[in-house]
């Protein structure tokens, strides 16, 4: 397509379509008319522009201008509503089932990886002593291990976990697109460290406490950490293999799916710290607190799975990208 000759076809329509929006509260009847088709042809305008050029400045411009002419026509706050309950309800789980055996792969691999390092830590001892001398070791399985959940109040440390799991979650999700290196990265670290303080603890018969302790939060919040690090390695592989899309388009739209996942999962690690602020340390009967991990983690999953897949086969791909109305015309 000639970019220079489909501005000159269309730029009337455009600078006309600007005029409107911005003296859109003294529009006429037959102005806002004229608002409502400019909209949607220039909202048309922007996806041939897009299949046919790459020129990012040009989307840019059609961008901002499908944008304002949208909140113009339909107004501001109803469509903020509107796409706050669609992103609950259709991007963000149609993102993460679409995603599924990315994110499902690593929990399995991960936790595959946290299982022999505990089987390996528990069957020698030598091990054991190059982590930590005995008294340390026997420090952080008696008292450390179980007073870390207590020894801030509930809600400070409800806080803070979700700050410092939000964050990691970012990293290995934003940082993705470094061909998935910071992501296989923050998965090791993670698995590195549940099993090896699984093993200390088995080591020293405290398996229980252990299972007791992690599992309320836990199920919940590996499960998010999988999910980033799915989104994250599956943005760093778009680069090696956009498939059968352009790079940058590839790119674009896999980039705004991985904003969807971030933004869905700060909600799921808020429910997360919840549970290890107010229930992990504080709930003292260990089937109830265990159970409160299963109830969160099953509802997460069956949210996924049952939205997430409704969503999938309506044709949705969880990209956040601004689908406005189409008109006909010409290109």
């Amino acid at each position: 397509m000639d970019v220079d000759a489909y501005v000159a076809a269309h730029n009337a329509e455009w600078q006309r379509l600007e005029g409107l929006i911005n003296s859109s509260r003294k529009l006429t009847g037959p102005e806002i008319d004229e608002l409502v088709e400019l909209y949607q042809r220039t909202a048309t305008h922007l996806s041939v522009v897009r299949s046919s050029s790459p020129d990012p400045m040009l989307v840019g411009r059609l961008s901002s201008l499908v944008a304002r002419g949208r909140a113009a026509v339909a107004g501001a706050q109803a469509p903020l509503w509107r796409d706050v309950s669609r992103f609950a309800t259709v991007s963000f789980p149609a993102t993460a089932y679409r995603m599924r055996w990315w994110w499902l792969g690593n929990a399995v691999l991960g936790n595959l990886l946290a299982f022999a390092l505990a089987v390996w830590v528990v069957r020698n001892p030598e091990v054991q002593a190059a982590i930590a001398t005995p008294h340390e070791i026997r420090k952080l399985v008696d008292e450390d291990f179980a007073n870390y959940y207590t020894e801030h109040s509930a809600a400070s440390f409800a806080f803070q976990v979700w700050i410092n799991n939000a964050w990691v979650s970012a990293i290995a999700l934003i940082f993705g697109i470094l061909l998935g290196i910071p992501t296989v990265y923050v998965l090791l670290v993670n698995q590195l460290n549940l099993g090896l303080i699984a093993g200390l603890m088995f080591a020293h018969g405290k398996g229980d406490i252990f299972f007791g302790l992690i599992l309320p939060h836990g199920l919940l919040e590996l499960t998010a950490v999988y999910l980033a690090c799915g989104a994250g390695l599956k943005l760093g592989w778009t680069v090696i293999d956009p498939g059968r899309r352009r790079r940058g388009q590839a790119l674009a739209e896999e980039g705004r799916a991985a904003v969807g996942i971030a933004i869905g999962l700060v909600g799921v690690l808020l429910v997360s710290g919840l549970i290890e602020g107010f229930v992990t340390g504080w709930v003292h009967t260990t089937w109830l607190r265990i159970g409160i991990g299963v109830v969160a983690e099953v509802a997460f999953l069956a949210y996924i799975v049952v939205l997430g897949r409704r969503a999938v086969r309506q044709g949705e791909t969880g990209d956040s990208d601004l689908r406005p109305d189409l008109a006909p015309t010409s290109a």
